[in-house]
């Protein structure tokens, strides 16, 4: 038999549930914090960060800064500039891990399957052929094969390039 260990998952199973909005926390921490908050990116109206339980390795958000739920809440140069840095995540993530594809979507509220539903946000997840093995299917366990701070530290230098043209 072999043993899978993923020790990082039981600090979010058994841990505290914020009751503050993890994403409006987070953007609102200082910059000296972006680090340890795995914000990759500050954009002008949105963000970008690694989400803190992966589905896969490089699995990022893009939120607004502004704490809204419908896509009709977001005013044009938010609209704008969420894609945008949805896009430029999408380069990143090509160059840094060369996926074979990508799952990019929201999940608009909370019977939709939205974990923080009053902050909408982008989810941009990596795929490849056969991550989803096993595992997934009978004991309803991912396998994240890199450290958040190892994606992290592969992800910054290009992503920030790939936000270098966004206006």
């Amino acid at each position: 038999m072999k043993i899978l260990w993923t020790p990082w998952r039981m600090e979010y199973i058994l841990g505290p549930k914020p009751e503050d909005c993890l994403l409006c926390t987070k953007q609102q921490d200082p910059k000296e914090k972006d680090r340890e908050n795995y914000i990759l990116h500050r954009g002008a109206t949105c963000y970008i960060m690694l989400n803190f339980f992966p589905y896969t390795n490089g699995h990022m958000m893009v939120a607004p800064y502004q704490h809204v739920a419908s896509l009709e809440g977001l005013d044009d140069k938010s609209l704008y500039e969420i894609m945008a840095l949805t896009r430029a995540s999408v380069a990143a993530l090509n160059k840094a891990f060369s996926p074979a594809g990508f799952n990019i979507g929201m999940n608009l509220g909370k019977v939709a399957g939205a974990g923080i539903a009053d902050h909408l946000h982008i989810h941009v997840v990596p795929r490849w052929q056969g991550d989803v093995s096993f595992m997934s299917v009978l004991a309803e366990t991912r396998l994240i094969a890199e450290a958040l701070d190892v994606s992290y530290d592969k992800l910054l230098p290009i992503l920030t390039q790939e936000v270098s043209h966004i206006r």
